[in-house]
């Protein structure tokens, strides 16, 4: 088994150290004991956190899963995964059993509320025995991303690795200012944050995968740091806030609703604080110390070798080996971004991204884990394992006015351990286009 799909993977009811390069000011333990202990809302990290709970509590699991291809899936008898945050699981929110109806997580009621024009699918899922709950952080894949370039390299032509290597490092050099100073704030300089907010707005256009880091950190503030009724009322529940990040999300950038990429989210200051005012307006003044320390500190965490000394690294002049020995899990998300815009992605989209589940499935089925859960947080984004041997049960559900799901038909269609087509999904039908003749009838299920 890949080691690195253990690193990229949290489990948040017990948390372990992960090796982690010299010199960083704090440790992931005080950032975690910080944000458990110091934010109003930092019980919901651990046991507090009625998904984990269930998850870790051996019963049925309900999630609910809402799909465009109902009738494709009926047809086929096949439930496909997409490609994501949780790398080709299915992609759903936790349902709660009540005598009145199955009550969805407030992740899942943001999604019927905007999703109406799909079909809600409810899931059962009867684990063989209680499991472990971990979660897969996408922000700690670069490792993966890495391996399978290597492994797949011979997909591309010499002169298309070639261009491929010479972009990535064309983007580090561009930006290596701005990554020095993320080390540097990660040792315990603190840059104006103002300024700080700034350069990382300009920077993401070269490093994409700053935009995913931004995002998710300006998230964490915000579900964990919130005051609000919503928030409070979410809590008592058991439940981080996910109307918070959405309302962020779609803020911050116009055409989210048609691709969700973040690396499209790069505020600068004061756009940001303006963001933050009109979502919670307390939280404004102070998330631009947040988004510089916290960032800074998970950049170098999940950026470079863990053999390294962030006080001694420096990204001027790097090339491409060197950028493998310095930081190799960087250099992986560069190259999955990269790939991503690359012409014939289509055509590699299924044996590298196909790769990546397999791995992930390997993974999970080792540690017994029916449901993993997007790892940096906890928050509700849960995926099903399409390769789990557990029992798995589909129906179609409608919601009542109190917006409980009710089970309705019984769906006769399994689970397949395999990636829907690209240009089904969204990421597909925002970059790529082919002729409608040939185009299979099953689209994803996500």
């Amino acid at each position: 088994m890949n080691p690195e799909w253990e690193y990229a993977h949290t489990d948040h009811t017990a948390p372990r150290q992960r090796p982690a390069p010299a010199g960083l000011a704090h440790t992931e333990a005080h950032w975690r004991h910080h944000l458990h202990h110091q934010a109003p809302n930092g019980a919901l990290m651990g046991r507090g956190n009625a998904m984990l709970d269930t998850l870790t509590g051996g019963g049925p699991l309900h999630l609910m899963h809402t799909t465009a291809a109902l009738d494709a899936i009926r047809s086929s008898g096949q439930v496909l995964g997409a490609a994501g945050c949780l790398v080709g699981a299915l992609y759903c929110a936790p349902l709660t059993p009540t005598a009145a109806g199955l009550r969805p997580h407030n992740l899942g009621s943001y999604l019927m509320e905007t999703k109406g024009h799909r079909d809600v699918v409810v899931i059962e899922i009867t684990p063989p025995a209680a499991a472990p709950a971990e979660g897969v952080d996408y922000l700690r894949l670069g490792g993966i991303h890495l391996d399978t370039y290597h492994e797949h390299r011979h997909a591309l032509t010499g002169a298309e690795d070639e261009r491929l290597r010479a972009a990535v490092v064309r983007r580090v050099q561009g930006s290596a200012g701005f990554l020095d100073l993320m080390l540097a704030n990660a040792c315990g300089t603190a840059t104006d944050p103002a300024e700080f907010l700034d350069r990382l707005s300009h920077a993401i256009a070269a490093v994409p995968f700053l935009g995913y880091l931004y995002f998710e950190v300006v998230s964490e503030y915000l579900m964990l740091h919130s005051a609000s009724a919503e928030t409070r009322a979410c809590a008592d529940l058991g439940e981080m806030n996910n109307y918070l990040y959405k309302r962020l999300a779609f803020a911050a950038v116009p055409t989210m609703d048609r691709l969700f990429d973040l690396a499209l989210f790069r505020p600068g200051h004061r756009r940001l604080t303006d963001l933050l005012s009109r979502i919670e307006p307390a939280l404004a003044e102070q998330a631009p110390v947040y988004v510089r320390s916290r960032l800074s500190h998970l950049f170098a965490a999940t950026a470079l070798d863990a053999g390294r000394d962030v006080r001694t690294t420096t990204f001027h002049g790097a090339r491409f080996d060197e950028l493998a020995a310095i930081a190799p899990r960087l250099l992986g998300q560069l190259l999955f971004r990269e790939l991503r815009t690359h012409p014939r992605y289509p055509q590699l989209f299924p044996l590298i991204e196909q790769a990546k589940a397999h791995g992930a499935y390997a993974y999970w089925n080792g540690r017994r884990i029916t449901a993993p859960y997007n790892g940096f947080l906890p928050k509700g984004e849960v995926g099903v394992n399409l390769a789990t041997p557990a029992r798995v049960t589909l129906w179609t559900a409608e919601a009542c006015e109190r917006g409980l799901l009710h089970p309705q038909e019984r769906i006769d269609a399994a689970l397949h351990p395999r990636l829907a087509d690209l240009h089904g999904t969204a990421l597909g039908k925002a970059s790529f286009t082919r002729p409608a003749e040939g185009r299979p009838a099953l689209q994803p299920a996500h």
